[in-house]
């Protein structure tokens, strides 16, 4: 586990630190895209039209490696070539970040399962903003990104 100044060994934050896991300057979100390898995306569809999927394929491409977690589709057994896992729990290995593509609505009942697994940090796509489950997460130790798109932030930075 990645303790934070602040943060207790379980991995929770006081009142005076959590809020420094909310990421929103564009140097901390180029920070956290350049020191990440593993995401996985929640909530992600096999239709390579809609979001939920072109941005997770474009994410592959840029040389980040893709862990599909779909909240429906009970038969995909792959995405983008790579298995699919029903909860972030059940994905091995540490996590970098957990790109969600739910609705804000939706997000809540993810966020257990988020902090059992404990990644370095939660994306919430453009047009997604949860400011409960946002500081629940970051109380929990995990950096958020609030309404930003992945690719676009990584075509800012030139990925």
């Amino acid at each position: 586990m990645r303790l934070t100044w602040g943060c207790s060994m379980s991995g929770y934050c006081s009142d005076m630190t959590w809020q420094s896991h909310l990421l929103t300057t564009p140097e901390q979100l180029r920070d956290l895209l350049e020191r990440s390898k593993r995401i996985a995306v929640l909530g992600i569809k096999p239709d390579p039209h809609r979001p939920a999927y072109d941005i997770p394929a474009y994410l592959q491409h840029a040389g980040y490696e893709i862990i599909p977690v779909p909240v429906y589709y009970p038969n995909l057994k792959e995405v983008l070539g790579q298995p699919v896992y029903r909860s972030l729990v059940d994905v091995p290995g540490e996590i970098d970040i957990v790109d969600v593509f739910r609705r804000p609505a939706d997000i809540p009942k993810h966020v257990d399962d988020i902090i059992a697994k404990h990644p370095k940090a939660v994306w919430f796509q453009l047009g997604i903003r949860n400011d409960e489950a946002a500081e629940a997460l970051a109380r929990a130790g995990i950096d958020v990104v609030q309404d930003h798109c992945m690719k676009v932030e990584l075509q800012r930075i030139g990925r």
